[in-house]
């Protein structure tokens, strides 16, 4: 099994709209499982401590494979979501890990 993490540091600067981009990430990403059969589990969460200088936003995905995950990255689906992602993000890490 592979778990894909990636951490995303978002453009907003205040509170307010952060915990708006937050949850329309949340949203975006949390609509995937049903569209996309590689896409095992995932989950998705806003940063509660050291705001500022946490990464603000967390994804937590696990696959089969990395063909699962490959097939995952340029599924149409996925495709739609990193678009409604990318405008939001100043930047982001990942990880990808075998468990």
């Amino acid at each position: 099994m592979i778990r894909h993490v990636v951490s995303w540091k978002l453009n907003s600067a205040d509170a307010t709209a952060l915990a708006l981009d937050s949850a329309t990430i949340r949203a975006a990403l949390e609509s995937l499982p049903p569209l996309v059969s590689e896409l095992k589990s995932l989950s998705v969460g806003s940063n509660v401590a050291n705001a500022g200088v946490n990464w603000d936003l967390c994804l937590v995905a696990d696959y089969d494979s990395l063909d699962d995950l490959e097939a995952y990255q340029v599924h149409p689906e996925h495709q739609r979501v990193a678009a409604v992602i990318r405008p939001l993000v100043e930047s982001r890490a990942v990880v990808d890990f075998e468990l």
